[in-house]
């Protein structure tokens, strides 16, 4: 079966991160199988999503792993010109939700497992598709747990987001955290006398300025990345009930986007320095008073040297000079720091189309991914 006709199919089902991608996988489990395959599902605990791998060829050590998340944002509130989740082809483009990130390298990875299936290959090919990318690469993480115990691990990997058929050798890495902080309540009339949580947070949010005023200043930098150094971004802030009760609690989400070098454990503690320091002098008035900071989940950042293996080898797949970093986190960075497989970020299509209305992917961009798998299953017939 051929890529765009897998495509047409994938894209057909509503894998929003919010929702099950079952019906995704058992397709596509399904194809396998008919290719003589053998596959195997990852699920969750609720067993409506779920992680596939599968590996074709010798059934040893070694060879390439393909990787791609199945699940996408959400079209809500999105203004589509035409329909999300059905393909439309039009003037050498590919429309609809994922085409771009990244149901076209799926649906690439997946025709070309089917093809190696009848092909005499000497190294495997591996196929690993994963769920809940979009929410912070949750869902590979018990895909990983498998590998990890796994008697055998793949050589390299290629994970296919979007980078315009260019071969991106790292990415920041991210974690988000939440500070949530306590005062006291009281009656606005009488606001000096309590203790507004709100304030906290403000006050909170100026230690994060001004750590991040200081990484921007003085801290570690990489020239490859549009903004070239590690960055602290307040995103959400809640508290209050209404304007005349001064509020008890105000909680602040927030996120670190680091260099793959930066000490992220150090950052923290001067966050959380920042925030006893806030706090202390308050206590002898407000014993309650607190700024609590936590991790709520991360993933590593991507670092792959520019002379590594893996990194000439895709080059020589795809016939690319140079190399280039991306701005949005991926599985790569799962892949290298848990599992040690050296992992460089290679697909169709560009971030400037994904996660907005009318995303697309261009059929001549689907071609090179086609033509880079095909050079990479005749290096698997003849070994790396």
């Amino acid at each position: 079966m051929d890529t765009r006709t897998i495509l047409e199919r994938l894209v057909a089902f509503d894998t929003v991160s919010a929702k099950p991608n079952r019906a995704l996988m058992d397709y596509v489990r399904g194809l396998l199988a008919e290719a003589g395959i053998s596959s195997t599902l990852i699920p969750d605990a609720s067993g409506g999503k779920a992680n596939l791998f599968a590996t074709i060829g010798p059934q040893d050590a070694g060879g390439v792993m393909l990787s791609g998340h199945t699940d996408v944002v959400p079209v809500d509130g999105q203004d589509w010109t035409l329909p999300p989740f059905a393909l439309t082809r039009r003037d050498g483009r590919l429309y609809g939700r994922g085409t771009t990130d990244m149901k076209g390298f799926c649906a690439a990875a997946i025709a070309a497992a089917l093809r190696a299936a009848k092909r005499p290959l000497k190294v495997p090919l591996h196929l690993a598709l994963s769920y809940d990318e979009e929410v912070g690469c949750m869902g590979v993480r018990s895909l990983i747990d498998l590998l990890e115990a796994a008697p055998h691990r793949p050589a390299m990997c290629i994970v296919g987001e979007p980078t315009g058929m260019q071969v991106a050798t790292g990415h920041k890495g991210k974690i988000a955290l939440r500070a949530t902080c306590t005062g006291r309540e009281g009656h606005s009339a009488l606001a000096p006398l309590a203790l507004n949580a709100l304030h906290l947070a403000a006050d909170f949010i100026g230690v994060l300025r001004a750590v991040q005023a200081d990484v921007a200043a003085h801290g570690l930098r990489d020239g490859d990345y549009d903004v070239p150094y590690t960055t602290l971004h307040a995103g959400v802030l809640r508290g209050g009930v209404q304007v005349n009760i001064v509020p008890n609690q105000a909680v602040l989400d927030f996120e670190i986007r680091s260099l793959a070098e930066e000490d992220t454990d150090a950052l923290i503690a001067r966050l959380r320095d920042g925030a006893e320091a806030i706090v202390a002098p308050l206590r002898a008035d407000f014993p309650e008073a607190a700024i609590r900071v936590e991790r709520l989940w991360d993933y590593p950042g991507l670092g792959t040297p520019s002379q590594a293996e893996v990194v000439n080898f895709v080059k020589g797949l795809t016939g690319a000079n140079g190399t280039i970093k991306v701005a949005y986190g991926t599985e790569g960075g799962l892949f290298s720091r848990r599992l040690g497989i050296p992992t460089v970020i290679c697909g169709p299509g560009s971030m400037a189309q994904g996660h907005k209305p009318d995303e697309y992917v261009t059929e001549d961009q689907l071609d090179r991914c086609e033509a880079m798998l095909e050079a990479l299953l005749l290096r698997l017939e003849v070994g790396l």
